[in-house]
């Protein structure tokens, strides 16, 4: 099973320019993997993280938007497939981490489990495409081209679970603070 600090760090060595939206059990690693990147992390509110990268997407058409999803998170905003989908983005990558629970709130299991297909959500809901990755080697070598496809498209990654927590990490930029920084680096100003 893949681990999710793996599959981060293959993101970081292939992103280029691209704002990544990491949200709750991704977070504090690529804050360790890719500190001064463009990103904007999405905990505290969860289920947020791929309506947040549509509208970044939306805003910044010319850059490549990663969302770094959670399956317990996009469960809280499955509705947020359809929208995605009727917005239809070019330059949306949806990376869903599964691994069937809520990391953490304490790896409750999902509701659903194993037995969710997020992938299969994506498509019926008009993502242009969709793919279930299982392996790391897979992962790494089918990246390049997932970055440059165009969008919509959802990666749904069957993973494990990751070392650490936003519950269990330390302190990150305040979210405030990292859309200020965004906004700087995206258009020069305050």
């Amino acid at each position: 099973m893949m681990k999710p600090e793996e599959v981060l760090s293959a993101i970081a060595a292939v992103r280029g320019d691209a704002i990544c939206v990491p949200t709750m059990t991704t977070a504090p690693a690529w804050r360790k993997i890719a500190p001064g990147d463009l990103s904007v992390g999405c905990v505290g509110f969860m289920g947020g993280a791929s309506s947040m990268g549509l509208g970044l997407a939306l805003g910044a058409p010319d850059r490549r938007v990663i969302v770094f999803d959670g399956d317990g998170s996009l469960l809280m905003q499955l509705g947020s497939l359809a929208t995605i989908a009727g917005a239809a983005p070019r330059n949306l990558t949806h990376l869903l981490f599964k691994n069937g629970v809520y990391h953490t709130s304490g790896s409750q299991e999902t509701p659903g489990g194993p037995g969710v297909d997020f992938a299969a959500m994506a498509k019926a809901a008009g993502y242009r495409s969709s793919y279930t990755i299982t392996s790391l080697d897979d992962f790494k070598k089918r990246l390049p081209g997932f970055l440059g496809e165009e969008g919509p498209i959802m990666v749904q990654l069957i993973t494990g679970l990751a070392e650490t927590t936003p519950m269990t990490a330390g302190p990150s930029t305040p979210f405030h603070q990292q859309v200020a920084d965004l906004r700087t680096e995206l258009t020069g100003s305050r």
